[in-house]
């Protein structure tokens, strides 16, 4: 049965969480798991949270199937990956830093594509859905970054972010915009082909080798933390599984529930950059 714990919001309460979670987890090493709630607090929303506004994330069969879906996919995230550019890592970042720095987390699997992690410190990170700072040709596999992509977008549309702000923007920078119409998507610079973002969508497989270096990173793992993420899609509730067959501790700090609370030793109910910074400080101190 799954223990839980939902703790005050007083430094006090918050350490006390901390250090149940450390005896659950060990010496380590841990395996750190996190989705969107991880990065909620640098100001990017998550997917499934209490307070999330309906999604339907768009699939990778629409994406390469239909040049209308590409052009609207194009558009808003023109708009939106600017605001997902400027974001920061928050104290949850850099405490699952400070806890592989201190030899605790042997490194992070997040299914978020921020690379938030890399910007807080964090040495070993797999970017399970991939990186939404790269485009990819699906035709010659040319890798570019979105950063290059976006001066091409800027010239080809001009004038198309003028007076956009403040849009409600996914995880993967999805802004939602109003209309999309006359919106000119740039092709492949090197050979013409469909650039897509760098991102294992909806309906897409995460590559194996991927996976592979995940299983390895939590078959060397004494124990896994997950932080952030309602572990709905298989992609990342595997690795909990995984763990918990081998009669490994998961403990789980997310608010609201999750697809994983039945194999967890401990949940903890609570924000993560608090809990998190506690936990840094219970082993490092």
């Amino acid at each position: 049965m799954t223990n839980s714990v939902t703790s005050t919001p007083t430094p006090t309460g918050i350490a006390a969480t901390a250090e149940a979670v450390r005896a659950v987890l060990g010496d380590g090493p841990v395996v750190a798991l996190t989705g969107a709630g991880v990065s909620t607090d640098s100001g990017i929303p998550d997917y499934r949270g209490p307070d999330s506004p309906p999604r339907t994330p768009m699939t990778y069969q629409q994406f390469v199937g239909d040049p209308g879906f590409r052009r609207h996919y194009w558009a808003r995230n023109h708009v939106g990956w600017r605001h997902v550019h400027r974001t920061r890592p928050n104290d949850g970042h850099r405490a699952l830093a400070d806890l592989e720095a201190a030899g605790v987390v042997s490194g992070v699997i997040t299914q978020n594509v921020d690379t938030l992690h890399d910007a807080a410190g964090s040495r070993r990170v797999i970017d399970l859905h991939g990186r939404y700072d790269r485009v990819v040709c699906l035709s010659c596999a040319e890798v570019t970054t979105r950063a290059a992509l976006a001066e091409r977008l800027t010239a080809l549309n001009p004038d198309f972010t003028d007076g956009v702000e403040d849009v409600e923007t996914a995880p993967d920078a999805d802004a939602v915009l109003a209309s999309t119409e006359g919106f000119r998507v740039a092709d492949c610079a090197a050979c013409g082909g469909v650039l897509k973002p760098d991102i294992v969508y909806f309906g897409e497989n995460v590559p194996k080798a991927r996976v592979h270096e995940a299983y390895a990173l939590v078959d060397a793992a004494s124990a896994v933390l997950v932080a952030g993420s309602s572990l709905t899609v298989l992609s990342g509730r595997r690795f909990v599984k995984r763990a918990a067959e081998q009669g490994k501790p998961v403990v789980i700090v997310n608010r609201g529930p999750t697809r994983g609370d039945a194999l967890a030793a401990l949940k903890v109910e609570e924000g993560c950059s608090p809990v998190l910074r506690a936990l840094a400080d219970c082993y490092t101190r």
